[in-house]
């Protein structure tokens, strides 16, 4: 399967959904679904599809569309579901407890291997199977476990020293719910998900607000 150097940061955030949506499929016993089936049920064009999957190389046949099993596999290993990367969550907190408790990591491809907070009173406490450490055992952790992901559950104004001391310890990816935006394209290798939720609702809030206003179609956010 060829693949493009550069892919938009919009083709990027798709691949999900097509991940999840072929997933439904194929839980109905659909084992074949053309661009244009699969576009009325994600609520976007045939056209979206198959440029889309053209920057992974060419998938299904002409007439015959797509075979399931076979795209959402080929999906899943382009976005990595069946890797076990090791990730470490930062913040024990409510947040933080909902992210380790109720989040399914393997199902994405990832690990939860540790906990960490300041709040002492924390420490030692159990989440989702794992015991909440000081963030004074940080360092001996990563060195120990090689964690490759960050989550980060914690008070803005921590955010930036908390991202300096993990990127010494070659963490390479941050999922930061922190209300700080980290920045690091000074850093090789590295990649952030900076996840606003408020952003979120007020967008919804601005769809509600503003009826007449259609937003664009996927389609033209590329």
């Amino acid at each position: 399967m060829s693949k493009n150097d550069k892919v938009s940061n919009s083709v990027i955030r798709r691949l999900p959904r097509y991940y999840r949506f072929l997933g439904e499929v194929l839980a109905e016993g659909i084992s074949k679904i053309s661009s244009r089936e699969l576009a009325d049920r994600m609520k976007i064009t045939a056209s979206q599809i198959r440029q889309d999957l053209n920057c992974f190389g060419g998938f299904g046949q002409q007439g015959y569309g797509y075979n399931v099993a076979e795209l959402r596999s080929e999906i899943g290993e382009i976005l990595g579901v069946n890797k076990d990367l090791p990730a470490v969550l930062i913040g024990a907190g409510n947040l933080g407890k909902a992210l380790s408790v109720h989040l399914d990591y393997k199902k994405y491809g990832c690990r939860l291997c540790g906990i960490f907070d300041a709040n002492e009173e924390l420490v030692g406490t159990m989440l989702g199977g794992l015991p909440v450490r000081s963030m004074s055992e940080l360092e001996s952790f990563c060195e120990s476990c090689r964690p490759v992901i960050a989550i980060l559950c914690i008070p803005r104004e921590e955010a930036p020293d908390v991202c300096e001391r993990l990127t010494g310890l070659d963490i390479k990816a941050f999922w930061n719910f922190s209300h700080y935006d980290i920045t690091l394209e000074n850093i090789p290798g590295t990649v952030v998900e900076n996840v606003h939720l408020g952003d979120s609702l007020m967008a919804l809030c601005y769809k509600i607000n503003n009826p007449g206003k259609k937003p664009e179609t996927e389609e033209s956010e590329q």
